[in-house]
C-alpha cells in the first residue's frame, strides 16, 4: 500500500476499491430517479444527487456482496435501492424537521415546497421497491421492506419520545435503529444473502451494519457536547438549543433530582432556555460522567462491529471495514 493509500480515510479506499461498481450503482440511481410525466420529480432529483455526499450505505451493500464473492449485476439493484430508501427518509425527514439546510445546500422543502418533499419521497421509495424485486430473491426483498418499516417506526417513535425527559435509553436506542443502524444492517445483510452466504455470515454481516450504525449516531451526539466545532462544522450544544434528549443528555437526566431535575423540565420540556444555561447543561453532563459513559457506550458498539468481522472471509475489504469502524470512533478515542 503506498502513502497516498495509508493516509486514505476507509470510506475513501472502499470506494476507490470498488469504484466501477459504484458508477454502476451512480447510472442506475439517475436513471430511475426520473419521471417521464412529472417534471418536478427530475428537479428535486437532480437537486438531491447534485447534493453529494459519501453514498456509505449503497457502499456497504457493494462492498458486502464482493468481499463475498458475489459476481453477478443485482448487489447494483440493491445498492440503488438503499440509496433511495436513504434519499427518500431524508426528503421526509426535511418536511419533519422544517429544515432549511442540508450539507451546506437549501433543503428541497425550502427550495419547493412541503408537499413536493413528501410526495418526490414517496415515489423513490416506490422505485426502491421496483428495484429491490429484480433479483427475484424473497429473502432480499423482506430484509429490505422490513428495514423501510422500522425506519418510519424509528422516526414516530422520535416525534413521540421528542422533549420528553421520562425517555429511557432503550427508547433511544429503538430510534437510534430505526433512523440510522437500521439501514446500515439491511445494506450489509443482503450483499451477503445476494452471494449465497451461510446463515451465519448473513447474521454477522447484519451486527456489523447494526453496530457500526448505533456508533456513528452516538459519536455525532457526543461530538456535540465536546467536540471540536472547527473539525466538526458543527457547533457545540446545537442538540441541547433544539431540546434533543441525546445519549449523554439522557444519561444525566436519569441521575438528576431536585433542582437539576427542574433545570432540564425548563430547558428541554419547556424550551425556555437562558444566557448560560448551555454551560450548565455540559457541566452537569461532565459532573455525572455522562460525556465518558457515552465515549465507553460508542466504543463498545465499534467493537462490537469489529468482532462481527471475524466471522466473515478474508478479505482486502473486510480490512477496510475493519478500519471503518476505527475511523467512526476516532475522533472520541
Amino acid at each position: 500500500m503506498g502513502l497516498d493509500e495509508a493516509i486514505r480515510k476507509p470510506h475513501e479506499r472502499l470506494s476507490a476499491c470498488l469504484a466501477t461498481e459504484m458508477a454502476e450503482v451512480d447510472k442506475l440511481i439517475r436513471t430511475r430517479m426520473t419521471s417521464e410525466y412529472a417534471p418536478r420529480i427530475d428537479e428535486v432529483a437532480a437537486h438531491l444527487v447534485g447534493a453529494g455526499g459519501k453514498r456509505l450505505r449503497p457502499l456497504l451493500t457493494i462492498a458486502a456482496a464482493r468481499m463475498c464473492g458475489y459476481d453477478g449485476p443485482y448487489h447494483v439493484y440493491l445498492a440503488a435501492t438503499v440509496e433511495f430508501i436513504h434519499t427518500a427518509t431524508l426528503l421526509h425527514d426535511d418536511v419533519v424537521d422544517e429544515s432549511g439546510q442540508r450539507r451546506g445546500r437549501p433543503t428541497a422543502n425550502r427550495l419547493w415546497d412541503n408537499k413536493s418533499s413528501v410526495l418526490v419521497g414517496d415515489y423513490l421509495f416506490a422505485r426502491s421497491f421496483q428495484l429491490m424485486v429484480a433479483p427475484g430473491n424473497l429473502q432480499v426483498l423482506d430484509i429490505l421492506s422490513n428495514a423501510a418499516a422500522v425506519i418510519a417506526e424509528g422516526e414516530v417513535l422520535q416525534l413521540t419520545a421528542a422533549r420528553d425527559l421520562s425517555t429511557t435509553e432503550d427508547i433511544y436506542l429503538k430510534v437510534v435503529r430505526g433512523k440510522t443502524a437500521a439501514l446500515f444492517a439491511a445494506a450489509t445483510e443482503v450483499g451477503g444473502v445476494i452471494a449465497g452466504m451461510p446463515e451465519e455470515q448473513q447474521r454477522a454481516l447484519h451486527t456489523y451494519g447494526d453496530a457500526l450504525g448505533v456508533s456513528f449516531q452516538i459519536v455525532d451526539d457526543l461530538l456535540d457536547v465536546s467536540g471540536d466545532t472547527a473539525k466538526t462544522g458543527k457547533n457545540i450544544g446545537d442538540d441541547f438549543r433544539e431540546r434533543k434528549l441525546t445519549l449523554p443528555i439522557i444519561k444525566t437526566v436519569a441521575k438528576a433530582e431536585g433542582e437539576e431535575r427542574a433545570f432540564w423540565a425548563r430547558t428541554i420540556e419547556k424550551g425556555d432556555q437562558r444566557e448560560g444555561d448551555l454551560e450548565y447543561a455540559l457541566d452537569l453532563m461532565a459532573r455525572h460522567g455522562a460525556i465518558d459513559d457515552t465515549r465507553d457506550e460508542a466504543l463498545a458498539w465499534a467493537n462490537r462491529a469489529k468482532e462481527a468481522l471475524t466471522h466473515l472471509p478474508e478479505h482486502e475489504i473486510r480490512d477496510m471495514l475493519h478500519d471503518l469502524a476505527d475511523y467512526v470512533v476516532a475522533r472520541i478515542s
